[in-house]
């Protein structure tokens, strides 16, 4: 007999779920099921039988891929030097580790990373399934308790030792008025979604928020919902944890304007003894986060563009008229 096959024609074993992703990226590579069911065979042969699933999800850096019930695979969607890219997926697992010596809450850990074949031409990263529904399927922007994890979890991560590192350059994370370029391109792309003349007047006093004696301290880096986990209504986990590290110690807090409704926002706010200064810097790096996000994956993720839209929103209700 035949290998049944699904009505897409692939084999059952490489099942999809929500795909195809849409194009967000003008070089962005392609990644198939059969094609990662090809490099698992090849080079983790203990795996071969699994089912591949892939999976379509709010990020914009990888392409995901259940593997059985209990790992995924990791898939750059943009190429690179593959030795440069090995070297940060090392990072990104180092980080993961890291970060889940020091969280009572579930993350992925890392598995293996796995080498380019089968016609893609990167390295790729294997991890642990953390089970939850991602924050953007399961709403708890009006969760009390919700928030109280939140700023359990955020706690835990700045407590984690630095060792002496500082924020490194790169991202969100140092200066505001370092992305003021990146944030007035934003601005005149966002004219049909938003007031834009009372946002450039917002930015403009964002951009000048002094850091003070604030010293570095560590951060998940990425508290945007595609990136937390919610099960009845409480954090379950978190994802996309390779980006821990040090930096300005309000750069979790755009979790609050990303997840969260004003009341649990104030939960939030007051759980971790936030200053004025410390609060308003959190609002600043929402808004660089979301001012991009709104505009760029308006027809090519249209969550993104959601989410960024949404936060938008609550800062502005937040503002005095």
């Amino acid at each position: 007999m035949g290998q049944l096959t699904t009505e897409s024609g692939l084999p059952r074993r490489y099942a999809v779920r929500n795909a195809p992703r849409v194009q967000m990226h003008a070089d962005q590579l392609t990644v198939t099921p059969a094609a990662v069911g090809a490099l698992v065979v090849a080079q983790f042969p203990q795996w071969d039988g699994l089912t591949v699933t892939a999976l379509r999800t709010q990020g914009t850096v990888n392409a995901i891929f259940r593997i059985g019930e209990r790992i995924t695979a990791r898939f750059p969607l943009q190429p690179g030097e593959a030795a440069e890219a090995r070297r940060h997926l090392e990072a990104e697992a180092e980080a993961a580790r890291e970060l889940a010596a020091h969280t009572r809450y579930a993350v992925p850990e890392p598995v293996a990373i796995g080498e380019p074949g089968a016609g893609y031409p990167m390295p790729w990263s294997v991890q642990t399934w953390v089970p939850g529904v991602t924050a953007t399927d399961d709403d708890p922007a009006d969760s009390t308790a919700f928030a109280h994890d939140l700023a359990a979890f955020i706690t835990e991560v700045r407590a984690i030792d630095t060792r002496g590192r500082r924020f490194n350059g790169r991202g969100r994370g140092g200066e505001l008025r370092t992305h003021d370029g990146w944030v007035q391109t934003c601005l005149d792309r966002s004219e049909p979604l938003f007031d834009v003349p009372r946002l450039r007047e917002l930015w403009a006093r964002w951009r000048e928020l002094p850091r003070g004696d604030d010293p570095d301290v560590m951060n998940h880096g990425d508290l945007i919902p595609g990136n937390v986990l919610v099960s009845g209504g409480r954090l379950a986990g978190l994802l996309d944890v390779g980006g821990l590290g040090p930096a300005d110690p309000a750069l979790d807090l755009v979790s609050a304007w990303h997840l969260l409704e004003a009341g649990p926002r104030q939960t939030l706010r007051e759980a971790l003894g936030c200053d004025a200064a410390t609060w308003e810097r959190g609002k600043a790096w929402a808004f660089q986060q979301a001012i991009g996000a709104a505009w760029y994956y308006a027809d090519t993720n249209p969550a993104m563009s959601l989410m960024g839209r949404r936060t938008i929103a609550r800062i502005l209700a937040a503002e005095p008229s």
